[in-house]
């Protein structure tokens, strides 16, 4: 029998099902009487979950990034649907089947890879193409940047997020650059390689899409420039000479300015002319594929507005409501 899965839930239905834990608080009510809040997801999204009357022993007997068999039933609160539970089991882990509960790319990781080692090593500047070959060599990097998800809630945030957003990227910087010849075509594609490789150690996406403690206390832009200090090092191994101080320190500027404003994370802003290009090109990525997300998530086919966004501070319009045209037709 097949599973029932997060964006397929109604209000009004019996749940018996199993799901990921990824977030778990422990609360009290006002009479003091303690429950449970859940964030439950499968591969198609998450919904939030109560169980009444908890305990601390019960609390404790699981944590996030475990399974739990649940039982209970859906119903809308505050415009929202959850579940109010009335059992729980945990799940031995050997027992799921993991992309059952992780979303994934719905493209080829594999043909995404081979795209990306076809246009950076490609690159006609030495050093640069060496530099890449050092990541690329690098089996236990490879497999954390093919698995990696972009972000956790934001843009690409599903395994293998990360390498379809980079080669998305580079696809448009391909397409672009014969329009800008005052942009250093290589130094271009190499930064977007690299703005967010930190991310491969900043998040944890085998069990759940979290952050890592040094990714809470350190963040991608610092990890990446630790990264890339590391690949120059084994290049300059690789090539018998020093790699160019000019070049590590306009992919450094890159890697910290690419979020563009300093209220956005950047430590710096983007000063040259390629580390502009990569915040554009990343911001435009991430605008789009966040809208279309919102706009095709959006389970409401009788509106032709999505509800309000906080994150993107406003509602999307999806067109003329689907209800409308079905009784047109």
């Amino acid at each position: 029998m097949s599973r029932i899965y997060v964006n397929q839930l109604t209000h009004g239905e019996s749940i018996d099902e199993v799901f990921l834990v990824t977030d778990k608080q422990l609360r009290a009510n006002r009479q003091g009487n303690l429950y449970l809040q859940l964030e439950l997801r499968d591969k198609t999204g998450s919904i939030g979950a109560r169980l009444w009357n908890a305990t601390e022993e019960l609390s404790r007997s699981f944590e996030p990034g475990d399974y739990l068999k649940i039982r209970g039933k859906t119903q809308v609160f505050q415009g929202s649907l959850q579940i109010i539970l009335t059992h729980l089991d945990g799940i031995d882990a050997g027992r799921i089947q993991p992309e059952d509960f992780l979303p994934q790319s719905t493209q080829n990781v594999g043909k995404l890879m081979s795209r990306l080692r076809e246009l950076l090593l490609a690159m006609r500047t030495p050093h640069l193409r060496a530099l890449v070959e050092c990541f690329l060599i690098d089996e236990d990097f490879v497999r954390k940047f093919t698995l990696a998800p972009a972000g956790i809630k934001n843009h690409h945030a599903y395994q293998g997020g990360l390498v379809e957003h980079v080669t998305t990227l580079l696809n448009i910087a391909d397409r672009i650059a014969p329009f800008y010849p005052e942009v250093d075509r290589d130094l271009l594609l190499t930064g977007i390689f690299l703005h967010d490789i930190g991310k491969v150690s900043e998040l944890s996406y085998d069990r759940s899409f979290s952050y890592t403690d040094e990714g809470q206390l350190v963040g991608h832009l610092v990890m990446g420039v630790e990264m890339l200090a590391e690949k120059v090092r084994q290049c300059d191994e690789l090539m018998g000479e020093p790699f160019p101080h000019e070049l590590h320190i306009r992919l450094k500027h890159m890697i910290v300015s690419h979020h563009g404003a300093y209220e956005f994370g950047s430590p710096k802003l983007p000063m040259t002319l390629e580390a502009m290009a990569l915040h554009l090109i990343d911001n435009l990525d991430a605008k789009i594929h966040a809208y279309t997300r919102e706009i095709r998530d959006d389970p409401s086919r009788e509106s032709s507005w999505t509800p309000f966004q906080q994150s993107l501070g406003r509602r999307l319009y999806k067109g003329a409501s689907t209800q409308a045209e079905d009784v047109e037709e």
